[in-house]
């Protein structure tokens, strides 16, 4: 039976204190929303129904960056979480099988937690995800029997009994999706925030001679970001998990506090990470590479036994083959540098193919950008390049060629050729020291006047 997904992304998140939609917010620099959609990924949806309201147009943008066959549907007014679910009736009329609704503001649910909810449907018409709260606080509380779910009641209608209760609702939930749907629409709002809750849907469930079941997961999981200090804290505990994975598979770090991952970063074993790496989206680092503190790496792809930095930085579009060589001082952007390539230091290379063993000096510059257009630079296997070489893309220096020192390459440079591109050098005896006497002698004149 399929599955699909519900993920409700409309608060305004005014604790926040932001212009920015709440579920935008970066968490291992990747949007709070795109985290549960990722996890969600192991259901293998059939389909993706987005709810937003506030900033919907934004949060539309980044949903379909993420899954372009996810349908996003407005929420103009937030009634509360069972109204949030209605909108999404029309974009899963046509889908049969059960649906599971999560949220764009709990990035942590991890994919064994949401393959043992869908398990438990087996078992129960609805299933909740619930939690043992160290601090129940304010969470909603699960009021069981058994092993069977009478109902949820949020903390604000509570009795004083029902909140000693620790077992605590995360808002997860998964049912048949005709089921779910019809439950909604009897859902009202009598209650202390006038609003129409989702979790009133067990109860109604009961009363309809339908079976609720609770599948538990770690309070940590159940994480929602509301304020900047949750958001703060999620990061510190992702930062931290981030670590402790990469020390378990292999990875050496001097100090991995001062290291920051992403979400999707990988690194392989046998890598070494100096402190105060960060590494944005989109990069893998294969096993035996080193990179050297205070580098910072994103949407790039580091191969075995390459060593990067100290202090370099490869953008989106960066692929190093096995022992490439970036040190000191140097920038890579779209750019492909074949086995053993050294460019070590104070240089940038944009919108270029380094071929393999090819040494550039210090200085080295691909100019690929011509205010409008970017234009791609060539280098073949074994080419040095002198240092301070501006190289004036579209341009290609072959293989074993060479180019002097501080020259403006615009030409094509053959196989095995040498290129200059500089003035003639003109030197003039005495008159270095001659200038310098008139000038000191000028600015004493104009200290005593």
């Amino acid at each position: 039976m399929s599955v699909s997904l519900i993920i409700l992304a409309a608060g305004q998140g005014s604790r926040m204190q932001s212009d920015l939609p709440k579920v935008l917010h970066p968490l291992a620099q990747v949007p709070l929303v795109v985290h549960a959609m990722r996890a969600a990924r192991a259901l293998e949806p059939a389909r993706v129904v987005v709810v937003v309201g506030h900033g919907g147009a934004q949060v539309a943008d980044v949903v379909l960056a993420e899954d372009e066959r996810a349908q996003v549907v407005q929420q103009q007014e937030q009634l509360g979480t069972a109204h949030a679910v209605a909108q999404a009736r029309a974009a899963l009329a046509d889908v049969a099988g059960d649906v599971v609704v999560l949220y764009g503001d709990t990035p942590f649910l991890s994919e064994e937690t949401l393959q043992a909810l869908r398990a438990a449907r087996g078992a129960h018409d609805v299933v909740v995800l619930g939690f043992e709260a160290a601090d129940p606080a304010r969470y909603g509380r699960l009021i069981t029997r058994g092993d069977s779910l009478e109902r949820i009641v949020e903390f604000k209608d509570a009795s004083d009994e029902e909140r000693l209760i620790n077992l605590c609702n995360s808002g997860v939930i998964c049912a048949d999706g005709a089921q779910l749907f019809a439950l909604v629409d009897k859902v009202g709002n009598d209650n202390a925030a006038g609003e129409y809750y989702l979790t009133d849907i067990v109860a109604l469930a009961r009363e309809n001679g339908l079976s609720a079941g609770v599948v538990l997961c770690p309070e940590s999981e159940t994480l929602g970001i509301n304020t900047r200090a949750e958001l703060a804290a999620a990061e510190s505990a992702f930062q931290a998990r981030a670590r402790a994975a990469a020390l378990e598979n292999g990875v050496a770090m001097q100090a991995p506090d001062t290291v920051i991952f992403a979400q999707d970063t990988v690194i392989g074993c046998d890598s070494i990470i100096e402190p105060y790496v960060v590494f944005g989206p989109g990069v893998s680092v294969e096993g035996g590479a080193t990179i050297r503190a205070f580098s910072h790496l994103e949407g790039a792809h580091v191969s075995r036994g390459a060593v990067v930095g100290p202090y370099a930085r490869l953008r989106s579009g960066a692929e190093l083959a096995e022992d490439v060589r970036v040190g000191n001082f140097v920038e890579i952007k779209n750019a492909t540098l074949d086995e053993g390539a050294k460019v070590n230091h104070l240089s940038y290379l944009g919108d270029a193919h380094v071929g393999a063993r090819a040494n550039l000096g210090a200085g080295t510059i691909t100019c690929n950008y011509d205010g409008v257009f970017k234009h791609h630079t060539s280098i073949g296997e074994g080419a040095f390049i002198g240092s301070n070489t501006m190289l004036v893309a579209p341009v290609a220096v072959g293989a074993h060629a060479m180019t002097g020192s501080g020259s403006v390459i615009t030409n094509d440079v053959p196989d095995g050729a040498l290129a200059l591109g500089r003035a003639r050098q003109d030197t003039r005896p005495g008159l270095g020291k001659r200038l310098m006497d008139k000038l000191r002698a000028a600015k004493a004149a104009k200290a005593k006047g």
